[in-house]
């Protein structure tokens, strides 16, 4: 080995702990920003060493596509909103899928095919079929949540049957290819499959799991990178694709546990979205609401003494969070204890509340998970509930009878008062009856949830 090989192995070394690490701190909110730029600087490292290693004859291709996507990538961080953050995500996975797919095209035209071995073959059908996949779902998954496709469940007749004839389909002729690698109709035959499997899989999955699809996705996108990995013989990328694909898939397995889920009743369940599923037998509940104005709340918090709040999709919807984070400077200056509790499911990807409470500077440590903040309920005083639906609603741990029964919840039933912001008695995207709404210690502030937390922050200032 020379000394240009021993130095490349070494900076691919440095590479790799830089991901492992990053990736690591990307686990706590108050490194997250470090560790996305310790990724950041691995994958630069990694693209410049790669590009000196390899005999490049024409270097002006590259740094056009370089240049086109810094540029497309420093325009979307600018301008897409938190709102639209999840939609950028699946656009990502899509576009990571689409990579794979080309990298094993081009080995495979390359070399005709005949040129490689059984083993890249296989490894070269994998990235196609797992790239396709990630590809089309996360298109299907951007259009779902954009709402150019309806976000409620899609579904045919013995739709989970074909989806398995595709893929068994798709096994057989990338064996074919391993038996004749010169026929090209079975390697194209492949790509059509999996670009079909994934607008099949993502289409009858509604808008209550896209936050399991988009880690889902996400999984498969790093696999799909890891098979190209195999594929150019590229070691940097083969670890790097399977980081991705196991954090993915952890990712998922803590999203399905926090909706008390399975992933195959995820991918095949058609749960949510349309508003039409039912809550179960509630009994004779007296349906009874009790509305509040903002000089109510106003009164309420400022006189507690803990205040909890718990934030939603709606939240990020009426792009509120700096509304909310001036209520709670507010309500600290006058020396009450506030905490934000969030549920792992909350909003439209994992991890969308931290990054939308993220942007309005609210403090790391004030950020509490599910099973932190669930204890401190029943010493809080005041908990405001703002654009949340499904999460916080108590038939999931009191009614068997009910869709979400056993999902766990932000118990903020438990504290003395809840005040639920909402715009009308609408449910969320579980489709059913908020019980919560009708407790007698529950009270609704109906109104748009930026207006009515600016309509708060004036309340506050005249106490």
């Amino acid at each position: 080995m020379t000394l240009v090989e021993i130095l490349v192995q070494i900076a691919y070394m440095v590479s790799i702990a830089l991901f492992i690490i990053g990736l690591k701190r990307m686990t706590s909110p108050a490194t997250a920003r470090a560790g996305n730029q310790m990724a950041a600087v691995a994958m630069l490292i990694g693209v410049v060493v790669t590009l000196l290693d390899k005999n490049i004859i024409n270097f002006e291709l590259i740094l056009a596509g370089v240049v086109v996507g810094s540029l497309i990538g420093a325009i979307a961080a600018k301008k897409v909103e938190m709102t639209s953050m999840p939609e950028m995500v699946a656009l990502f996975n899509g576009v990571g899928g689409a990579s794979s797919v080309l990298v094993a095209l081009g080995e495979y035209y390359r070399t005709g095919g005949v040129g490689l071995a059984n083993d890249a073959l296989i490894t070269v059908g994998l990235s196609i079929l797992i790239g396709g996949i990630t590809f089309t779902g996360s298109v299907m998954a951007f259009g779902k949540l954009k709402g150019l496709v309806s976000g409620n469940p899609i579904t045919f007749p013995l739709q989970t049957a074909l989806n398995g004839v595709l893929l068994l389909a798709s096994i057989v002729a990338t064996a074919m290819v391993v038996i004749d690698p010169a026929n090209e109709m079975m390697f194209l035959a492949v790509l059509g499959i999996s670009l079909l499997l994934g607008v099949l899989v993502v289409l009858p999955i509604g808008g209550a799991d896209m936050p399991v699809v988009i880690s889902l996705l996400n999984s498969y996108s790093g696999v799909a990178a890891s098979a190209a990995g195999f594929v150019l013989g590229n070691k940097l990328l083969i670890v790097s694709g399977a980081l991705v694909g196991s954090a993915g898939l952890i990712l998922t397995i803590i999203m399905c546990k926090a909706m008390n889920r399975s992933l195959t009743n995820v991918l095949f369940g058609a749960f949510g979205g349309d508003g039409s599923a039912i809550a179960g037998k509630q009994g004779d509940i007296d349906k009874t609401i009790r509305e509040m104005s903002a000089e109510d709340v106003a009164v309420m918090t400022a006189y507690a003494q803990r205040v909890v709040i718990v934030p939603g999709y709606g939240l990020a919807v009426a792009q509120a969070q700096h509304a909310v984070r001036e209520v709670a400077s507010i309500l600290e200056s006058k020396g009450v204890d506030v905490r934000y509790g969030i549920h792992p499911v909350a909003g439209r990807m994992p991890g969308h509340m931290n990054v939308l409470l993220a942007e309005a500077n609210v403090p790391y440590n004030q950020l509490y998970d599910m099973d932190d903040i669930n204890p401190d309920f029943e010493k809080t005083d005041v908990v405001l509930i703002i654009g949340a639906n499904d999460v916080v609603n108590p038939d999931a741990r009191e009614n068997p009878a009910s869709p979400i029964y056993g999902m766990p919840i932000l118990n903020v039933d438990k504290a003395k008062a809840t005040v639920v912001f909402k715009r009308s008695m609408n449910p969320g995207f579980a489709g059913i009856d908020n019980v919560l709404f009708y407790k007698p210690n529950n009270y609704m502030f109906f109104g748009d949830a930026k207006k009515s937390i600016q309509s708060l922050v004036s309340a506050l200032k005249e106490v």
